[in-house]
This record gives structure tokens, C-alpha cells and sequence, in this order.
């Protein structure tokens, strides 16, 4: 099982670069992990995926940094910033934050890989993915499912088309992952932190609990994000969120000049009274 957790920072870097992935013990407090759990608890309701992706019996939270302030402090954990400024470059942007909670009976995930919409062939550097237990991983509980080492293969070792988010399309595909597969069980508070372009799954839930996660995911400065946050967040709420918080979701300039509003700082629009100078002579 994939059960060897990492210490030092350059251990979590040599182990996701070397099997594609790293392990964090007590990543979260024991404070964090029992807020995140009755916060989850108390905004679910009604799961239903809308495909074999998301799952039919998996619930989600997309957005989740912007419902109370502990999970924008797990967005910006001092671990997962240093893994960060390691494997992506200044200016890293937040691609996703979502709560997953997988309901029993729910099958596996087609294995996937989160940067496989971008169009740069493999391997390639694009993003860094968490996974965060609010509830012991188990095989029987839809523990996250990671092939060690993927990181490192080309398309044609990978074989599959990764940008249709399911790549099983060889019949042969699922059987020589399941040889390979590795199933990531942690206690809860842990945290799983793997390469964009390693190969995973959520797993099977053959448990009578739910299996509740979070997960946030980083990409490089320069390349769109899965959530577009300009859209979800309101800019007042953006406003009193911390200034890494708001660099993450992408409220500060790439260089030379990618973010910029009508050639102002995008900073400069928290503030209520803000009009792009390209409105400001309309009449």
C-alpha cells in the first residue's frame, strides 16, 4: 500500500519526483480537521455527479476556499507553498478547490491525470495536486488510487488520450494499471500531494461510511485554471482574503504583464470604487 510518509521538505520533492507522489502525516491539526468536517458536513446534502468522472454517488464542493477562512489557510499551508515554489514558478496560480466526498457504493474512477488538458506532451511540469483526508484512507473506502512513477512517462508509455478525462480507450489499459496501482491509505488529517501528470483515481467505496476529502490543486502562472475565481468570487470577498490568497487566485501580474486590467494592477479592482480606464471617459 502506499503508506510511507514523508519529513523534510526535500524528501516530499525527491518522492514526488521520483514516484510521482508524497505523503504529509498530521498535515492538518487536530482543530482544522474537526472544523473542516462539521463545516463539510454542514453544506452537503443531495449528492448526484452528472458523469462517470465526477460519479454518480460523490458529492463535491467546488470553490471551497470561499466558504470560511480554514480552508483558505489549508489553500496556503506553508508545506504545500514551499512544494510549490519548488516544482512551479513565481506567480503559481489556485486551479481548483473542491471538497470530495465519495458515498458508499460509488465505483472507481477512470484513471486520470489532473493537468491532461493541456495541450504539452508528456512528461510535463503544468501542476501539483493535494488530496486531503477528513476521514481515513481505505482500499474499502474509495482511498485515492496513484501509479507510482507515471510522473515520468511519455504518452505512448502512458497510452491514452488524456485530454478526454478518461483514457481506458486500450482494453488492456485497465488491467496493466491494476498491476501497477497503488493505493494511497493515510490516517485522517494527511495529506497526499502528487505531480499533475501522475496517473490516479478515486477508488471503490465497498464501506458502509463516506469518504470525505478535500482537494486543491496549483498550476503554472501562465496557464488557465480549472475554476474561473473572477467569476465565482465577489471581489469583496476577494478583498479580505490574505495577499497570497489573493496572488493564488490570480490577483497579481505574471511579467511582463499577464493579469493586468485595462493596464492597472489587478489589486487595484478590490477596490469598490475601481472603473477600468478603458470605461472611464464613456459618457
Amino acid at each position: 500500500m502506499g503508506r510511507q510518509f514523508c519529513g523534510s521538505i526535500d524528501d516530499m520533492v525527491q518522492q514526488v519526483q521520483e514516484r510521482g507522489y508524497a505523503i504529509l502525516e498530521n498535515f492538518l491539526s487536530s482543530e482544522q480537521l474537526a472544523s473542516a468536517r462539521q463545516l463539510l458536513d454542514g453544506k452537503m446534502g443531495g449528492y448526484q455527479g452528472r458523469n462517470n468522472f465526477e460519479g454518480s454517488k460523490t458529492e463535491r464542493i467546488y470553490a471551497l476556499l470561499s466558504q470560511h477562512k480554514i480552508f483558505q489557510d489549508i489553500v496556503e499551508h506553508q508545506q504545500l507553498m514551499a512544494l510549490c515554489d519548488h516544482f512551479l514558478e513565481p506567480n503559481y496560480l489556485l486551479t481548483t478547490s473542491q471538497a470530495i466526498c465519495i458515498h458508499p457504493g460509488e465505483t472507481p474512477q477512470p484513471w486520470h491525470c489532473d493537468d491532461a488538458f493541456y495541450a504539452i506532451p508528456r512528461p510535463r511540469n503544468m501542476a501539483l495536486s493535494t488530496v486531503i483526508a477528513l476521514d481515513d484512507f481505505t482500499k474499502e473506502n474509495g482511498g485515492t488510487e496513484v501509479i507510482p512513477g507515471s510522473n515520468t512517462w511519455s504518452e505512448a508509455e502512458a497510452g491514452g488520450d488524456y485530454r478526454t478525462g478518461e483514457i481506458e480507450t486500450d482494453p488492456q489499459f485497465a488491467a496493466r494499471m491494476a498491476e501497477k496501482a497503488v493505493v494511497v491509505e493515510m490516517p485522517a488529517g494527511a495529506c497526499v500531494v502528487f505531480a499533475g501528470n501522475t496517473l490516479h483515481r478515486g477508488g471503490r467505496n465497498t464501506s458502509a461510511g463516506v469518504r470525505r476529502a478535500l482537494s486543491n490543486q496549483y498550476c503554472q502562472p501562465w496557464a488557465r485554471t480549472i475554476e474561473n475565481f473572477f467569476l465565482t468570487i465577489p471581489r469583496h470577498e476577494v478583498k479580505t482574503m490574505s495577499p497570497k490568497i489573493q496572488s493564488l487566485l490570480g490577483y497579481s501580474v505574471h511579467p511582463p504583464f499577464m493579469g493586468q486590467v485595462s493596464g492597472s494592477h489587478p489589486l487595484k479592482t478590490l477596490d469598490p470604487d475601481f472603473v477600468p480606464s478603458v470605461y472611464r471617459d464613456r459618457s
